[in-house]
C-alpha cells in the first residue's frame, strides 16, 4: 500500500499592525500559537504556526506588522517581517476591512507588487465591516495588484476560515512534512513564556503601558516534580512605568503573574510557578543582547 503523497509550503501571513495577523494563525492552526491583543505592533518577531489541512502541513510565518519605522526596535521589527516573506509560496496580504484602506495598507501593496510569489488578499474582521465597502476594498486593492484569490473572512468567529484553508492547502508543492503532526509551532518554550507574560502586559495595562517594554525569561528549570520554574524580568524605561506595572501595593504585578502562569500552565500541561521582577532600563532596546533574546535580528 502507498503512502498518500504529503504537501507542505510557506505562508507568509503579511500587514498592517491590527490587522488580526496573529488571530488568523492561531485560528487556523486550531489553537494558541501567537499572543494576540488589542494594541498595535504587538508581534514582535517572526513565529511559525503549523496548521494541517489533510495530506498538506500548512507553515504559517507570522509576522510583525509592517509600518513606518522610527526606531531601532521598529526597524528590526519590519526587517523581521520582510525576512519572513523570504522563500514562501504564497504573500497573504492581511487587511483589516473594518479599518479601511490607509497609507499603511497601500504601501504595503506596492511593496509586494513587483515580488513574484502568488499573493492571496484576506479580508479580514468582515463581522465588523461595513458590508457595502468590503467589495469596494477588495477591488481598489486588485487594482493595484492582481491577487490570485480574494477571501472574505472573520478570524474571530471563524468565517470563512474553512474554505480559506482549503485554498492555501491546494496550493502548496509536493514535499514532505517539515514538522511533526502534533508540533503546532516553531518557537521554544522559553520564547513562549516571555510572550505570554508580554500579552498580559498589554491585555491588562492599555494604553498605561507604552511599547517600550520587554519581558526576558532568566531562568527556566524543570523541578524534579515535573513542574516548571520559570524567573522573568520585564523591562521598562522610566521608574513611573515600574510604578504602573507594579501597581498598588503589587496589586497589578500579581494580577499579570497569576493570569500568565495560569495560561502557561494550560499551554504547557503542567504546573508553572512563575517570578516576575520589574527593571527600570533605560535604553534597553538599544542593546544587543535584549534583541538576541527576542529573537530579533540586530539592524543598523
Amino acid at each position: 500500500m502507498t503512502e498518500p503523497t504529503q504537501h507542505c509550503g510557506l505562508i507568509a501571513i503579511l500587514g498592517a499592525p491590527n490587522a488580526g495577523k496573529s488571530t488568523l494563525v492561531n485560528a487556523l492552526v486550531g489553537q494558541k500559537v501567537a499572543i494576540v491583543s488589542p494594541k498595535a505592533q504587538t508581534t514582535r518577531v517572526r513565529l511559525m504556526g503549523v496548521a494541517i489541512e489533510g495530506d498538506t502541513q500548512l507553515l504559517l510565518v507570522d509576522t510583525p506588522g509592517i509600518f513606518e519605522p522610527k526606531r531601532r526596535l521598529d526597524r528590526a521589527m519590519v526587517s523581521a517581517a520582510w525576512g519572513g516573506a523570504e522563500g514562501a509560496d504564497i504573500l497573504a496580504l492581511v487587511v483589516d476591512a473594518k479599518g479601511g484602506l490607509g497609507s499603511k495598507v497601500t504601501g504595503i501593496v506596492e511593496s509586494i507588487a513587483g515580488r513574484s510569489e502568488p499573493k492571496y488578499l484576506i479580508l479580514n474582521k468582515v463581522d465588523l465591516a461595513d458590508k457595502a465597502k468590503l467589495l469596494v476594498h477588495a477591488e481598489k486593492l486588485n487594482a493595484l495588484v492582481p491577487f490570485q484569490e480574494t477571501f472574505f473572512v472573520s478570524a474571530t468567529t471563524g468565517d470563512g476560515l474553512a474554505d480559506l484553508k482549503a485554498h492555501l492547502a491546494k496550493a502548496m508543492p509536493e514535499s514532505p512534512w517539515h514538522y511533526p503532526e502534533d508540533q503546532v509551532s516553531d518557537a521554544t518554550e522559553r520564547s513562549l513564556a516571555s510572550e505570554v507574560t508580554r500579552e498580559q502586559l498589554y491585555l491588562q495595562l492599555h494604553a498605561e503601558l507604552p511599547q517600550s517594554s520587554a519581558v526576558e525569561t532568566e531562568q527556566y528549570n524543570e523541578r524534579q516534580d515535573g513542574s516548571l520554574e520559570i524567573h522573568q524580568q520585564i523591562l521598562v524605561e522610566r521608574p513611573t512605568q515600574r510604578a504602573i506595572v507594579l501597581g498598588k501595593g503589587g496589586t497589578r504585578i500579581k494580577e499579570i503573574g497569576a493570569r500568565a502562569r495560569a495560561e502557561l500552565s494550560s499551554i504547557m500541561g503542567r504546573p508553572v510557578h512563575l517570578y516576575l521582577h520589574v527593571k527600570v532600563k533605560p535604553g534597553w532596546d538599544e542593546e544587543r543582547d535584549v534583541y538576541r533574546d527576542m529573537g530579533l535580528d540586530w539592524v543598523e
